[in-house]
């Protein structure tokens, strides 16, 4: 009998791979090494468990671990960590509840994810400082609020010595945010549900980089209505306190804070391939062929931990979102199954929600980055209702659309309004993946009905006045 094929990682790309796999082939086996407690959960939905709209971490499990392993036949094994990969041998050593052992495959995924960026901060070992990147993070967050967590079926979190920990700590009044991402917007709008005070720090002069200055600038004004005091433009030095945070050291600035949250980024996993002489790319995170295989044959990578191709440059880039890893990893399985299936490219295609606005992007809106991929861009930025004019309820949308001069493809958008942004901006990434140019984007025969667009939708009205600069 052959060795099965291993998978380690239990979230997103991992656990597709490993059910498109059993699917495809369900006469072989896969064994999947999760060295934590939690597989197939959404990250994403973290801030609005803190927040309170998500009311348990078991909510945000799209597939439990009993479901895996009972109905889809996957052998699955949580608190097994895989610390080495012998590619010769073709083995990986796992360290598991019984002890180290060697486990043999046919075939490898390395689908390690990402993690939150620890910066060399003063202060980040002390009491309230936090990152958010898993569920156990999570629920130390609440914790810190002092606020209810409903009991859990699933064990080994530790709730327990948490809440202990904390028993005896007043409730945060103030909290300070390290970094203005899209954790740290999210987690802003968190924050203030629960009566904090929150402050945002961000050594860019911008929030949201990857957004654009103009979307970014709209937010920053709608967070300062919201009461959030934004500190841009600066970098923090650290956090100081006696055993718990009490402030936050930004040059000749001390502000007072109960928590603080650092949310500067996400570094893939990548340091377990790379010690097995698998290759990195230009980004840091594992090097892929179009079919996720690395430069074993015998081994793939998926999700945060590895690099994809950009739909409009045609370049490695690494965007860590839950679609790339979950897309990645069933085409993994199929191809391990013996159906070759390219993981698909990537445009960067990204929502947010601050607050009251929706905020979204696709492909490339940079346009110094634009011109070092060989671009000449040229852009508009446009504001147009969400709705008929005549239609109770529309909000202003505002758009910037970017196209290349030479070729008249588009580039990429940005887009922040209060409605019908964050399914707007999937037009403009179809229109990146069939490489339409600005015209033909502006000739799209979308939908229109008064209370949800003008005849004209913001997106055609975008392009329209680019193609107009653009001839």
């Amino acid at each position: 009998m052959s060795d099965p094929v291993v998978i380690v990682g239990g979230d997103a790309a991992g656990m597709s791979a490993a059910s498109k796999f059993k699917r495809d082939a369900e006469d072989q086996a896969v064994v999947v090494f999760e060295k934590g407690e939690w597989v197939s959960y959404g990250a994403c939905g973290l801030p609005y468990y803190v927040k309170g709209e998500v009311e348990t971490l078991e909510d945000l499990v799209s597939v439990t671990p009993e479901a895996f392993v009972e109905e889809r036949g996957v052998d699955l094994r949580t608190n097994h960590e895989v610390t080495a990969i012998d590619r010769d041998e073709r083995t990986v050593t796992v360290e598991g509840p019984d002890g180290e052992f060697e486990q043999a495959y046919s075939d490898l995924l390395v689908s390690t994810g990402a993690r939150a960026v620890e910066p060399p901060l003063d202060g980040m070992d002390l009491a309230g400082v936090f990152t958010l990147h898993d569920m156990n993070e999570g629920a130390e967050i609440r914790q810190y609020l002092g606020l209810d967590t409903p009991a859990l079926d699933l064990p080994a979190i530790g709730y327990g010595e948490v809440a202990a920990e904390y028993a005896d700590a007043e409730d945060p009044e103030a909290v300070g945010i390290i970094g203005g991402g899209y954790v740290g917007i999210e987690m802003a709008e968190a924050f203030a549900a629960h009566g904090l005070d929150v402050h945002m720090f961000e050594m860019l002069p911008h929030t949201l980089q990857p957004f654009g200055p103009e979307a970014a600038a709209t937010v920053e004004d709608h967070l300062r209505e919201q009461g959030v005091d934004l500190h841009l433009d600066t970098a923090v030095d650290g956090m100081v306190g006696d055993d718990s945070v009490e402030r936050i050291v930004a040059g000749d600035d001390e502000v007072p804070v109960d928590l603080a949250l650092v949310g500067v980024g996400v570094a893939p996993n990548a340091e377990l391939a790379e010690d097995a002489g698998i290759e990195l790319g230009p980004t840091g995170a594992i090097a892929t062929d179009e079919y996720g295989q690395t430069n074993d044959e015998h081994v793939y990578a998926a999700g945060d931990c590895a690099e994809a191709t950009h739909v409009v440059t045609g370049e490695p880039d690494h965007v860590p979102l839950a679609l790339t890893a979950n897309r990645a990893g069933r085409a993994i399985g199929a191809t391990l199954a013996g159906d070759p299936t390219p993981v698909g490219e990537i445009a960067g295609t990204a929502a947010v929600k601050a607050f009251e606005l929706e905020v979204a992007r696709t492909g490339i809106i940079d346009e110094e980055r634009a011109e070092a991929a060989g671009f000449d861009p040229v852009s508009v930025t446009i504001t147009a209702p969400s709705r008929a004019h005549y239609y109770p309820g529309g909000e202003e949308i505002e758009i910037k659309l970017v196209g290349d001069r030479e070729s008249e493809r588009v580039l990429g958008a940005s887009m922040v309004g209060r409605e019908g942004v964050a399914k707007r901006i999937d037009t403009v990434a179809t229109a990146l993946h069939a490489e339409l140019t600005v015209g033909q984007l502006s000739y799209l025969d979308l939908a229109y009905a008064p209370p949800f667009s003008p005849v004209w939708d913001p997106v055609l009205t975008a392009a329209k006045v680019l193609d107009g600069k653009l001839s």
